[in-house]
Order: C-alpha cells, then sequence, then structure tokens
C-alpha cells in the first residue's frame, strides 16, 4: 500500500509471568491529530455575487500553504466553523487506507478551486483523482475495434488530497481571507517558511525548544532537524546488542553536542565544552508527549505464559474417546478381563524377516524365521483365546 503501512509499536508493560505487549496502531498519526479544533469565522449573510466568485477563483488559484496534519490521498469534509469528516480514528484509517498524500508542516499548492451552490472545492498538489477520470473510460466513433479514449489515459497516480469546505446555506460574500481562514485546521496560508510551519503544530513547550535550538531527550529526527539541522556528521555503534546512531553538532573549541538515537528517538544527549566536564541528559524530557491512548481499532497481543489462577486450568486435557459420557466397558470393573498390551517388535538376528504371533495375552515375539515344516501347527492351550473370539473384542474397545 503506497505511503502507509500498519507498524507494530512494542511496548514491555509490568504484565504477570513478564508477558509482552504489542499495540498495533496507524503509523505516522499522532495522537494529536486525532482532535480537531473548529475555526470561529464571523459569516457574512449576503450571498456570493457574481463578482465576487470570479475575485475568490483568482485569490485562491496557485496559493501556497503548510499543511497543520497529515493529508490523504482522498477527499476531506470541513464544515464551515465544524467539525472535519472524517475525524478522529476514521481519520487515520483514511489515510491507512487511501495512502498519504502529504506530511504535516510541509509546502501544498492549490491547483484546482471549484465553487458549487453550498460548497467550494480545492484541490492540492492536483488533487486525488485523475483529470477527466471518467472520460478516459470512454471512446467515440462507428469503427467497433477503434478503442481509443476520449481523453488518454495518464500514467501517474494522482497524489494529492481536496477539502470540500461545505456551508449550511450556500456559500456567502466571502473573501479569500475568509477562506483560508476557514481551512486553517488543515492548511494554513499564514506562515512563510516550512520549520515555522512545523514548529506550530507543535505544543508550547517543545515549539520553544525548536525555536532556542535546543534537544531534548525523547525527541524524534523530524524534531531534532527542525531544531538543530543537519549534523557534520554521523556514525553508529553497537551498545547492548543495540544498535545506536549519533549525531555530532559542533567542532572544538565550539561545544560539540552528541546526540544518540535508538531507533527514532534521542535517548541521550551529551555537551562538551572545553575545560568542563561533560553535560549529559539521559531522562525523558518530553514528558507524557509520545503517550498515547489506545485508539478503537488497536490490537493488543500479550506473549508469555501467565500463572493460572486455578489448578485446574493447568490440567492436561482428557485424550478423545468413543465412550459415551459416564460410559463403563467390563474391563473398567473386572481386571482380570484380557485387555490389549503395547505392540513389542522382535529384535532382528539377522536371519531373515522377523515375524509376530499374536494372542490374547499379548504380542509374543519371533526371533527366528519361520521353516517350512509339515508337522501338525500346535493346539492353543485350553482356556487361552485366539485372534477373531469374542474376548479380543471386547479387550479391543477397552482402550477407548
Amino acid at each position: 500500500m503506497r505511503g502507509l503501512s500498519i507498524s507494530l509499536l512494542v511496548a514491555a508493560l509490568v504484565l504477570p509471568a513478564s508477558a509482552q505487549v504489542f499495540t498495533v496502531t496507524p503509523e505516522n498519526v499522532d495522537a494529536k491529530y486525532l482532535q480537531f479544533t473548529p475555526t470561529d469565522v464571523p459569516l457574512p449573510n449576503l450571498p456570493l455575487t457574481h463578482h465576487d466568485r470570479e475575485d475568490l477563483l483568482r485569490y485562491l488559484q496557485a496559493e501556497q500553504g503548510f499543511t497543520m496534519r497529515p493529508l490523504p490521498v482522498a477527499t476531506l469534509t470541513l464544515p464551515a466553523n465544524g467539525e472535519m469528516k472524517p475525524n478522529g480514528i476514521d481519520y487515520a484509517n483514511l489515510i491507512q487506507k487511501k495512502g498519504l498524500a502529504v506530511q504535516a508542516g510541509k509546502r501544498v499548492v492549490i491547483t484546482n478551486v471549484a465553487i458549487d451552490k453550498d460548497e467550494i472545492i480545492i484541490d492540492f498538489n492536483g488533487g486525488p483523482y485523475h483529470k477527466h477520470r471518467w472520460l478516459r473510460h470512454f471512446s467515440i466513433g462507428l469503427d467497433p475495434y477503434d478503442t481509443t479514449p476520449i481523453t488518454r489515459d495518464e500514467p501517474n497516480e494522482a497524489t494529492g488530497a481536496r477539502v470540500t469546505l461545505v456551508f449550511e446555506h450556500g456559500v456567502p460574500e466571502l473573501t479569500g481571507m475568509q477562506v483560508e481562514a476557514l481551512l486553517k485546521p488543515i492548511v494554513d496560508f499564514s506562515v512563510k517558511s516550512p520549520l515555522q510551519a512545523y514548529t506550530d503544530t507543535l505544543p508550547p513547550f517543545l515549539r520553544k525548544a525548536v525555536v532556542d535550538h535546543h534537544v531534548l531527550v525523547g525527541m524524534n529526527h523530524e524534531m531534532v532537524l527542525s531544531a538543530m539541522g543537519e549534523p557534520w556528521k554521523k556514525m553508529r555503534e553497537e551498545v547492548n546488542n543495540e544498535d545506536v546512531e549519533i549525531w555530532i553538532y559542533g567542532k572544538p573549541p565550539d561545544p560539540t553536542q552528541f546526540v544518540r538515537f535508538l531507533g527514532s528517538r534521542v535517548i541521550r544527549l551529551e555537551i562538551a565544552r572545553v575545560g568542563e566536564p561533560i553535560e549529559v541528559h539521559a531522562k525523558n524530557e518530553m514528558g507524557d508527549y509520545w503517550s498515547k491512548q489506545l485508539p478503537e481499532n488497536a490490537r493488543v497481543v500479550k506473549l508469555g505464559d501467565q500463572n493460572p489462577t486455578n489448578s485446574q486450568d493447568s490440567a492436561p486435557a482428557a485424550p478423545p474417546s468413543l465412550r459415551y459420557p459416564g460410559e463403563k466397558l467390563p474391563a473398567d470393573t473386572d481386571k482380570n478381563t484380557p485387555q490389549m498390551q503395547p505392540v513389542e517388535l522382535p529384535k532382528d538376528t539377522g536371519g531373515g524377516q522377523p515375524s509376530t504371533s499374536t494372542g490374547g495375552q499379548g504380542t509374543q515375539p519371533t526371533s527366528a524365521p519361520q521353516q517350512p515344516s509339515s508337522a501338525p501347527q500346535q493346539q492353543p492351550a485350553s482356556g487361552q483365546s485366539t485372534p477373531g473370539t469374542s474376548q479380543q473384542l471386547i479387550a479391543a474397545n477397552s482402550q477407548y
């Protein structure tokens, strides 16, 4: 699937019998993006005139802004001063299903604007659909073998997004700045740099750290790049059988910072100044920023055996049987009833193929090959069962 895939966020929790927990959540959709704060823009009561319509189209065409949240390759519906649809976990599922068009804090361009009776349709970066997506499936002509479509198919997949701004009583007499204000929770047209756009998506304490060029333990790669830029050197080392990435900023005699990543998060920051002890930061400085409530579609899979609360839970299950519940056979009450014994194979003495003789009391092996003889075979002793008797049938059934 393009854009996103389902990722595994592994959290080792303290559970009975040291069980591990795998939490499956949508990738690249932080919990903060599942929340939506509606705008409060005053709207005029007069309907949109033809002149204002032309001015609005001219103002919005080719306008550039920065995304305030990830945009899917799909359509988002935004009622004026209302909640975005879909929202919450449905919004995360849409990104997972359709793919990611633009990440948060990235530049987008309005490529098409259409004004209908009660909505304004705005496409970003080409929109989520092909141009003339219906005409490329039809052809016109008298030749039944001519399958040339009206519009040639576009080989490249659409990778843009669409926002439909809906008004309850028709599109009012809006200006371009009012439309941009209504779209601000999705796309902000007021910021002028990618760094400003990205920092505006962060909480105040983290925004201040990025603006002041400070690295905090717990930041991810994107936050460190926004705060410090590209490092002049990158290294890798193995610590406790784990691959740790090191980004180095600064050279002596200037302060030198060693930012250590485990996975995508900063686990340690070392600041070396000339003539001073090394300053070490190894504790989480992000608070509960990364802690997320499990969404409705999250699956928790527990691994490892837990101690049973009832001793009967650990008892082995009874083997399968053909008996009815509570049924007893003669062998259960009379131990003298003949029963089948385990089969014993004769030892190979090297004199040919071994053979076995079966009796009511078990299987008697013979260690020598049978020789043809004209002597009469010995009859079984009195009281000894032979194969095919009813006693052996009872014994055969007693194993069940």
